[in-house]
């Protein structure tokens, strides 16, 4: 090649060595086979993008199902409990009932406390909002302004993370 032209010669498969030939052949064959290659692995690119994504719809869809198996039981026995309420009328129902229920509710506490949640204990706690939820200011001369004079709903927590926030009436000066 001289001047930017092309030199006819080196067009003609006849100007070619054997040797130059054959240094050809190969690369052409390396290049078919990197461009299978790139092929190949653009596919199981693609292929690995629609399992994670499959994989993550179906994390999402059955994230519960730990919590749902640990309380399809407490639900049984809310339906058990109910069912020997409406067939027992005696005195003693009433106090059985009692026992049943709250035995119930431990089983649901134990359950929800497995899987992670918290209770959010405010009572005679300094007021976070963070943590708690103000419905209301109440002055008393015992608790120190600021303080969590009443809790009027438990709050929860997942871990680290907020479920719902204590409602709580917080202490403040006497006739401030």
């Amino acid at each position: 090649m001289n001047d930017g032209k092309l030199d006819n010669e080196a067009l003609v498969p006849e100007a070619l060595t054997s040797a130059q030939l054959e240094d050809l052949k190969a690369r052409a064959a390396k290049a078919d086979e990197n461009w299978d290659r790139l092929l190949r692995a653009t596919a199981d690119l693609d292929n690995f993008k629609k399992r994670a994504a499959r994989d993550r719809e179906e994390a999402v869809r059955y994230a519960n199902e730990s919590l749902i198996k640990k309380l399809v039981p407490v639900l049984d026995n809310f339906d058990a409990a109910m069912a020997a309420a409406a067939q027992n009328q005696s005195p003693d129902a009433v106090q059985s009932l009692q026992t049943g229920v709250a035995m119930i509710h431990q089983q649901l506490r134990k359950a929800l406390q497995e899987a992670g949640l918290e209770e959010v204990d405010a009572a005679g706690k300094t007021f976070d909002p963070n943590w708690h939820e103000a419905v209301s200011q109440q002055e008393s001369a015992d608790v120190p302004e600021g303080q969590v004079l009443q809790q009027l709903r438990k709050g929860y927590k997942m871990r680290d993370r907020l479920v719902r926030p204590a409602t709580v009436v917080v202490a403040k000066k006497a006739g401030a």
